[in-house]
């Protein structure tokens, strides 16, 4: 703390209380005193103490009573009741009531000291995981989720209810760019397990071998590199929560251990003997069909089912363009902080530009064009020429089993061409092996065209 600790000596013994007031002094220590029930009250409603040294019995008054009232008033304040070894069962009913701890008549002054330091102690980290708490709850919380759409009111609505509730595991899904992770961050950071570990990680970035131990850890000795004894992800995640992302992507072989998992609640480390017990919520997102791949036996049909205890839908984007316009001031505003810039805002025709382009790439590339946009333009509003769209309202052409629709109004082919590649890099995360892939190319292939239409980061 910065300014000296205040502690409240209350003491109907002027001795005990004076040598106690010495010492506290002495140890850069503020204190105040009370004799009585009347003083304790009036010191406490003028201004509360960091701590209070509390004799159970006084002339006016019950120190337990006083305790409770204390307690009422600041649930965080410590107190250390001071007895005789005679009251020990009052002892017991002030510890039921909050107190910190208790020191018995006569006591020795360096025992004093000790028990006030570790009490000051855990105070201070209790207020520094409620202000933690608060912090995230303002940095993950779901005022950061924009949208006032039916559908985004939807998603809201049971994400909020999944933070509060007991559901173990919740299973989000949505194209690439829909802000999966955001929801699974403000659920974990809006439930009772937000002072825990939120855990995250993408399972398509590790092979199988390194998944299994990235989840699981492994102990000393387990493979080759394994020099040491490492903790996994769901060790790591005890009472808070674990963030699977990618999750269709993960390989059949860990697939079977995280079901193992998830119906035990149990594991053991690579290469481990011991059984490990842990509580958390687990969270998975995927932008894959899951019933294609289950039926493709790509993924496996249970563990499909226990993880969809709980399912979120994220809508893209083109499915809720009323939020576009609430996304682009939100990002101008977010920003504008950020580069410490004041931009005022989008002109009418920049907003319809924005309104009208069907985003492939979902929130993810609004935000990316937004700030490419506050970074180079040197106008106080945004214009429709500092969003390199390429393209207004273009048709959308329509998908039938492996037949594409021509429009009745006919559509530029080289901008369907060109939407095909960016969805397949959105998609694959800017990998062009799988890009080309998906599109039938090969990369040669898809290098020309992401040339062709300037789509190179």
């Amino acid at each position: 703390m910065d300014s000296p600790i205040n502690i409240l000596i209350v003491e109907d013994e002027p001795l005990i209380r004076k040598t106690l007031c010495r010492k506290l002094v002495k140890e850069g220590f503020f204190t105040e005193e009370a004799a009585n029930g009347a003083d304790t009250r009036a010191r406490l409603e003028s201004g509360s103490p960091d701590l209070v040294l509390m004799d159970i019995n006084l002339p006016d008054a019950n120190g337990i009573d006083l305790l409770r009232e204390a307690k009422e008033k600041d649930p965080d304040l410590p107190v250390v009741m001071m007895t005789g070894n005679h009251a020990i069962q009052l002892v017991v009913e002030a510890m039921k009531l909050g107190a910190f701890d208790y020191i018995t008549k006569p006591f020795n002054l360096d025992e004093v000291m000790l028990t006030i330091q570790k009490a000051l102690e855990m105070t201070e980290l209790r207020r520094q995981v409620k202000m933690m708490r608060a912090n995230f709850e303002l940095e993950f919380g779901f005022h950061r989720v924009v949208g006032g759409s039916t559908k985004m009111r939807a998603v809201m609505e049971t994400a909020k209810t999944v933070a509060e509730s007991v559901a173990e595991t919740v299973l989000i899904l949505g194209e690439s760019g829909t802000g999966k992770n955001l929801i699974a961050q403000a659920i974990h950071y809006n439930s009772l397990r937000a002072s825990r570990p939120f855990m995250e990680v993408t399972c398509t970035a590790l092979p199988a071998t390194l998944l299994e131990s990235e989840l699981f850890g492994h102990e000393k000795g387990a493979f080759t590199d394994a020099r040491t004894m490492k903790r996994g992800l769901c060790e790591m995640a005890h009472q808070g929560t674990l963030f699977l992302d990618e999750i269709g992507e993960m390989p059949l072989e860990t697939q079977a251990k995280l079901l193992g998992f998830l119906e035990s609640r149990r594991f053991r480390r690579v290469g481990g003997t011991r059984d490990i017990s842990v509580d958390l919520r687990i969270v998975a997102a995927t932008n894959q069909d899951m019933e294609k791949m289950i039926a493709e036996k790509r993924f496996r049909e249970d563990l499909y089912y226990r993880l969809n205890v709980i399912e979120i839908h994220m809508p893209a984007l083109r499915e809720r363009p009323e939020d576009i316009p609430l996304l682009a001031r939100f990002f101008v505003d977010f920003f504008n902080r950020k580069f410490k810039k004041n931009i005022k805002g989008i002109d009418q025709a920049g907003l319809d530009l924005v309104s009208n382009y069907p985003w492939p790439g979902n929130v993810r590339e609004l935000r990316n064009i937004i700030e490419r946009a506050m970074i180079l333009s040197k106008n106080e509003v945004l214009t429709a020429t500092d969003f390199p769209l390429r393209k207004k309202a273009v048709p959308q052409a329509q998908v039938d089993e492996s037949r594409i629709l021509l429009p009745d109004q006919g559509i530029s082919i080289t901008s369907v061409e060109e939407d095909l590649v960016r969805q397949a890099l959105e998609k694959t995360k800017g990998n062009q092996t799988k890009a080309a892939k998906l599109l039938h190319l090969s990369r040669d292939q898809l290098r020309y065209r992401m040339k062709l239409y300037d789509l190179f980061d």
